[in-house]
C-alpha cells in the first residue's frame, strides 16, 4: 500500500476554502467513490492558516499513478506546496456503528 499527502497554501491561490468545499460537496466526493485502488481519502483544511489538502491510502503504487478526477489543481491554480508519498508498513481500522460522513462543511471536531 501507498500513503500520499498533499497540501496547498491558499494565500496566493485562485480560490478559497469555501469554494473548495462547494467543489468537494458538488463533485469530488462522488467522483472519488468510483476511483479504483483508492482505499481511503480524506480532504483536510485549516481556515486560520488558509491550507487545503488531502490524504490518500492506495492499494498499490500503480493505482496511485492513475489519472484522477480532480480539478483541485485547476481551481487552486498551482501544484501542491507539499506532496509526499510513503510505503505503508501496517494499518489498523477502528470500527464504529456509524458510517463516515460524506458531506463537506460539517463542524470541525477540533476545538477553537
Amino acid at each position: 500500500m501507498l500513503f500520499r499527502f498533499v497540501l496547498w497554501n491558499l494565500a496566493d491561490s485562485k480560490t478559497t476554502i469555501e469554494e473548495l468545499r462547494r467543489y468537494l460537496r458538488d463533485e469530488s466526493v462522488d467522483q472519488f467513490e468510483e476511483v479504483r485502488g483508492v482505499r481511503f481519502k480524506a480532504w483536510i483544511s485549516d481556515e486560520v492558516t488558509e491550507r487545503w489538502g488531502a490524504v490518500y491510502l492506495w492499494e498499490s503504487a500503480e493505482a496511485a499513478r492513475q489519472e484522477l478526477p480532480s480539478r483541485a489543481r485547476e481551481l487552486i491554480g498551482k501544484e501542491p506546496d507539499v506532496g509526499e508519498e510513503f510505503d505503508v508498513e501496517a494499518t489498523i481500522e477502528a470500527h464504529s456503528r456509524s458510517r463516515s460522513s460524506r458531506a463537506a462543511g460539517l463542524p470541525s471536531s477540533r476545538s477553537v
